[in-house]
């Protein structure tokens, strides 16, 4: 019986022993995004925790409906620690942000990223990426443009590859994708004191020009051409000449293609173009801030800013990291050159619910 108990109580011992050896702190980490950029995230979490060995991050992948599932985890106050965050939703969420300001040098960072994330003269995210819409094109048996070409050489593109048995230019059915031609015509969503600009004679010109390019010159596919498919897979399948779309198209068209391309930028008009950005919060619930803000700390590194770098997943916010994206290959200097000529979408409390109203709208 003795020798029972002193068994059961080394192995009680060696259990505890084993079990402080192996206790870690956990914080939460929410974020959207595609299967590519999941595995991306994945292995940056992995390196943290391998030089944080007392740390886990339990990552909640949210890849649809995030802002409104992110909106009842806090309502619930069950938010996570650190949220992946777009600019364009900081008035809703910027009384349940953290101020960083303190954990990183805003020099480091394009204003514009910074201009997106701050409030009240506080940064309540650090930049990750700056979003802008670019045109990717099919180069079989076609020449890249000029970068001050205008709408109708776009027109004329699209109708050269239209007489090759390709759909000129893709044609998403929401507001974002058409921010190009608001721009180029002086059309806005809200004006830079926040108001509705939408139904502006400007405005109207680019909704009409849009819808035109695929009900009266049929050279974007409809929504029963395209059926199952997406405009990515269609553009990768050789069947679109023109994609819009952004950055992080980049990866699965430079994987997936199967023939020459390149980017180019979308005919600059009378507007700036938009961007946005994406970034790193820390929610006020955390539980952990400490380590939370070491984990935003590492995320937006340099050293890890070059990684999504290379992945060519983003245009960093970073401008020590951005060097990268200056090379002629696949012409992806654009990326960088087209920020100077872009501006902070301007965006209020309600600027989710306007998009979702003007979507309704759109009847594409």
């Amino acid at each position: 019986m003795l020798k029972k108990f002193l068994l059961l109580l080394i192995t009680c011992f060696l259990m505890c022993g084993c079990s402080n050896q192996t206790a870690y702190e956990e914080i939460t980490f929410s974020s959207w995004g595609s299967q590519t950029e999941v595995e991306i995230i994945k292995k940056v979490i992995s390196e943290f925790e391998r030089e944080n060995p007392d740390t886990k991050i339990r990552f909640l992948h949210i890849p649809q409906n995030y802002f409104q599932k992110l909106h009842l985890l806090i309502a619930s106050n069950q938010a996570p620690d650190v949220i992946f965050i777009n600019n364009l939703y900081l008035p809703i969420y910027q009384n349940y942000l953290e101020d960083l300001t303190s954990i990183v040098d805003v020099n480091d960072y394009y204003e514009s990223s910074i201009k997106g994330f701050s409030f009240d003269n506080k940064l309540l995210a650090v930049p990750r990426d700056i979003s802008t819409l670019v045109l990717y094109m099919n180069l079989e048996g076609m020449t890249l443009p000029s970068p001050t070409w205008n709408i109708q050489d776009l027109i004329n593109y699209a109708q050269k590859y239209k007489a090759k048995g390709l759909y000129g230019i893709s044609h998403e059915d929401k507001i974002y994708w058409i921010t190009p031609y608001l721009s180029y015509f002086g059309g806005e969503i809200l004006d830079s004191n926040l108001n509705l600009a939408i139904n502006s004679s400007e405005s109207k010109v680019a909704l009409n020009f849009y819808k035109d390019l695929q009900k009266i010159h049929f050279l974007a596919p409809t929504k029963s051409q395209v059926g199952s498919l997406t405009q990515a897979q269609m553009f990768i399948d050789g069947k679109i000449g023109m994609y819009l779309s952004g950055r992080w198209m980049y990866p699965k068209i430079k994987e997936k293609a199967e023939f020459d391309w390149a980017v180019i930028n979308f005919p600059y008009g009378k507007s700036p173009q938009l961007s946005d950005s994406s970034g790193w919060a820390i929610t006020k619930g955390s539980k952990n801030k400490e380590i939370s803000k070491k984990f935003v700390k590492y995320l937006a590194s340099k050293r890890t800013a070059d990684y999504f770098v290379q992945t060519g997943l983003i245009v960093p916010a970073r401008k020590d990291s951005s060097r990268a994206l200056d090379s002629t290959k696949y012409n992806e200097k654009v990326f960088l050159e087209i920020l100077s000529k872009t501006v902070n979408t301007p965006v209020s409390s309600n600027y989710n619910k306007i998009i979702d109203n003007i979507n309704q709208r759109l009847e594409l």
